[in-house]
């Protein structure tokens, strides 16, 4: 069995329409995306149309699957009405395992990842190998494709279960995320937003703005997500969004040149997002 995971980003969408140019091979067997419920209507706008093209161009041979662990949306609303709630794997729902700042200095555990993508792929791939719960699967039987690029190389890593092996084509090929945005181009394909829950915490100001300027009724859903936060019974230590411990409706968004500053100094890495 081989599967890519995706996450409808600029690196896992190229993986994904290389493999079906042909130029990454073989062909994996099935596509997943696992949807935390937090996702940008322009993310998920691009995931239809990207679920289509590969259908369309592999006669159905490379299949697509969307999973869900839950909503990380509804658990953050559950907890600030103080209910636990039970996620769709039986896990309790009580606290909202993502990196939040809290007013100590600190950030909240990172959970998010593993409880709402990691764990629904998982599950996925055990059940198209035709495996129940607990069964045991011989090492090695699933290849997991993993779209990171060479900018981002440390988040590489063996798989976690043995009955899976990673694979990382696009480090494989040493390309860059600006080296994926020109295979886009070149082929004649839109470059696709950043893909990333509408209120994660890893935002910079430079994706704030961007998000605020270009899809604005998703940046007032992180608004309501950031106060919402904080207005959760029992909190020890209240909740931001923003790394400047400020509510996100509070917080100077503008860039150097708005504000009347030189931009001389500034360098565009080309590293904004996934």
């Amino acid at each position: 069995m081989r599967v890519l995971s995706m996450g409808a980003g600029v690196q896992s969408t190229t993986l994904a329409l290389m493999a079906i140019h042909g130029e990454i091979g073989p062909l994996p067997d099935c596509m997943i995306f696992a949807n935390p419920g937090a996702e940008t209507p322009a993310t998920l706008r691009h995931l239809d149309w990207l679920e289509g093209e590969v259908i369309k161009r592999t006669n159905g041979r490379m299949r697509t699957e969307r999973v869900s662990n839950g909503s990380i949306t509804e658990t953050i609303e559950r907890r600030a009405r103080g209910q636990s709630g039970v996620r769709k794997d039986g896990g309790s729902n009580r606290f909202v395992s993502a990196p939040f700042f809290t007013a100590n200095g600190g950030m909240g555990r990172r959970q998010c990842t593993r409880e709402f993508k990691v764990e629904p792929l998982t599950k996925m791939q055990r059940q198209l190998m035709g495996y129940t719960p607990r069964q045991r699967i011989p090492a090695g039987s699933c290849e997991v494709w993993i779209g990171i690029s060479t900018d981002e190389v440390v988040r590489a890593g063996a798989a976690f279960d043995r009955w899976a092996v990673n694979r990382y084509p696009l480090l494989e090929m040493r390309m860059s995320r600006n080296d994926c945005e020109q295979w886009l181009r070149k082929n004649s394909y839109t470059v696709p937003p950043k893909s990333a829950c509408v209120f994660c915490p890893y935002r910079s100001d430079h994706e704030w703005r961007w998000l605020k300027e270009n899809d604005p009724d998703a940046f007032a859903e992180a608004i309501r997500i950031d106060a919402l936060i904080r207005d959760t019974p029992g909190m020890i230590h209240a909740e931001y969004l923003h790394r400047s411990l400020k509510p996100l409706s509070h917080v100077d968004l503008s860039t150097a040149e708005d504000r009347g500053q030189s931009n001389m100094l500034m360098v565009c890495e080309a590293g904004c997002g996934l």
